[in-house]
């Protein structure tokens, strides 16, 4: 799927996506420190083709997940050196439901999410279609973000492009299809290569949303 070279890793510079920080506390008399990062809260929405019967997903390359798949984990945290040719790209794709950072506070969480799908997906789903699920923080030992949850029901006849993000913000994604017994067989391996919000969702899926069989 991904062609990766060139690979380094080294200091993180000035970021605008997140920012290190160090809280100190006192905690029932003892003084503590928590080294975490700030970030952007998100939105991510379950997306169902009632047209075909199909879930809709996003797959892509992540360097944190391809980092932690790859690395041996030494005693002292420091980082071996690491032949990077030789690491096979599949160790940092992942399996996502279609999602974006609030970046853009002009909009509200359904109208960035609408547009999360039209750019990843390709689907133009009316804003009454979007429904919310609840919120709930992710990461909650390095960042406490918060990302909100949405449930949407699309048709064939709302496909207007392909997807696949937007090139000049450096995305690259595949647009995956699953029918429902897919979806099932993947969230059941012992190893699943997918965030925890993505098997909640699904989860919720299939107790709320779910076709029933006949």
């Amino acid at each position: 799927m991904e062609d990766i070279k060139d690979v380094k890793v080294g200091p993180m510079p000035e970021s605008n996506f997140l920012k290190p920080l160090r809280m100190t506390f006192t905690q029932n008399g003892r003084h503590r420190f928590w080294d975490f990062v700030k970030l952007h809260e998100s939105v991510a929405c379950i997306l169902f083709n009632s047209s075909r019967q199909v879930l809709i997903f996003v797959k892509q390359f992540r360097p944190a997940v391809f980092y932690g798949n790859s690395v041996p984990v030494n005693a002292d945290n420091s980082v071996p050196e690491m032949n990077w040719p030789e690491v096979p790209a599949s160790n940092g794709v992942t399996l996502e439901l279609c999602a974006g950072i609030v970046d853009e506070h002009t909009l509200t969480l359904n109208e960035i999410m609408k547009k999360e799908i039209l750019e990843e997906c390709g689907y133009d789903v009316p804003l009454k279609n979007i429904e919310s699920i609840l919120s709930y923080r992710s990461g909650i030992g390095v960042s406490g973000d918060k990302q909100n949850l949405f449930y949407a029901e699309v048709t064939d006849d709302m496909k207007v492009h392909e997807g696949g993000g937007l090139e000049h913000e450096g995305e690259f994604i595949d647009v995956v299809e699953m029918t429902i017994p897919q979806m099932q067989e993947y969230i059941t391996q012992d190893q699943v290569p997918s965030p925890g919000g993505f098997l909640y969702g699904m989860y919720w899926f299939l107790a709320h949303k779910a076709p029933k069989k006949q």
